[in-house]
């Protein structure tokens, strides 16, 4: 089979190689990939920002059918649409591992990183991994459910947002609309913050019921500021991975609001931390999904809450790859999916 693959430490590209196609082992499962997504990991993985062990298939956003399962696996698996977690293998046994966070076991090997990921035709994975998806999504947009846990892990899990809350989400790409519709199905009143590029973006968060702005609309930055000077901001929810989004949701969420950093800040930023102190401002950060936030995912998806379909905007073939990181990093579009089933 075709793999889209980092094949040396070194490689800043990924080269589209033959690689033989994997049989399932004992509890392990076989994805048939129908879409797997890029996201912004995999480009700090290229740029070696962010640990992987090479030769590796990238792609941790994940979505095909079971078509092959290894011994004590459940053969009901046959033929289901599913999306893994990404925590292929941890130590099982440390303090995060016990408390369901195995994103912070420090042994943890990742899907996509640390092992074969989803860039292929057929992923092997643990079966406990699997969640099970309404047959009736779309097989692209379901490679967003791994973005989407990831959401849920930082907004539910414990909960944010109440009913009635005034919520900022900062940052109009993929994870910054989806956290929107979380924050929105929690009962929150919600505004997306964006720039002037992410216009087509924040047109995409209006038709989906979401108010979207732009911060570099001077009537619609004072609006915000006058917002947070009045303590009417009670959560932030900070998706952009920018020091001056991040400034200003701290800024802008009232005495005693939460604020959730989601976006991953790169080296070190100059933010106004004593206003944690003494607004008593609850600051909560997350790194990746968890089990519990998986679960929430499934169920926001399958009761309609949040739709995921319209945030796909292209779908390519692996030797789609550099036009994918193109659109990425010129912002162009929302969700790019690599299906191995196009040539």
């Amino acid at each position: 089979m075709l793999a889209a693959r980092r094949l040396t430490a070194d490689a800043t590209e990924l080269s589209v190689v033959e690689v033989p196609t994997p049989e399932p082992g004992p509890g392990q499962a076989r994805i048939a990939v129908t879409g797997a997504g890029l996201c912004g990991t995999d480009l700090h993985i290229l740029h070696g920002d962010y640990s992987s062990r090479p030769p590796v298939t990238l792609g941790h956003e994940i979505a095909g059918v079971v078509d092959a399962v290894g011994d004590g696996v459940d053969r009901a698996w046959l033929g289901a649409l599913v999306a893994p977690e990404t925590a292929f293998s941890t130590c099982g046994l440390c303090r995060w591992c016990r408390i369901g966070r195995p994103m912070l076991c420090a042994e943890r090997l990742s899907v996509g990183s640390g092992v074969d990921g989803g860039f292929a035709a057929h992923v092997i994975v643990p079966a406990r991994l699997l969640h099970r998806l309404p047959a009736w999504l779309d097989d692209h947009a379901a490679a967003l459910m791994e973005p989407l846990a990831c959401v849920c892990n930082a907004i539910l899990d414990p909960g944010v947002v109440q009913a009635g809350d005034s919520v900022l989400v900062s940052g109009a790409g993929p994870v910054g609309i989806l956290a929107a519709q979380v924050a929105r199905a929690c009962g929150g009143i919600v505004t997306l913050a964006g720039m002037d590029a992410d216009a087509e973006r924040l047109a995409l968060a209006g038709e989906l019921g979401i108010e979207g702005v732009s911060v570099q609309d001077t009537g619609a930055r004072e609006a915000l500021a006058a917002r947070g000077a009045a303590r009417e901001i009670d959560v932030v929810i900070e998706c952009a991975g920018v020091e001056a989004a991040a400034r200003s949701g701290l800024e802008w969420v009232r005495p005693g609001g939460r604020y959730v950093q989601m976006g991953l800040l790169s080296g070190n930023v100059s933010i106004p931390f004593g206003l944690v102190v003494t607004r008593e401002i609850e600051i909560r950060a997350t790194f990746g999904s968890s089990p519990t936030g998986w679960m929430r995912a499934v169920d926001l998806v399958t009761q309609r809450a949040v739709d995921l379909a319209p945030l796909v905007s292209t779908v390519l073939p692996l030797s789609g790859w550099r036009e994918a990181i193109e659109r990425l990093e010129t912002r162009r579009g929302l969700k790019t999916i690599l299906d191995p089933r196009l040539l």
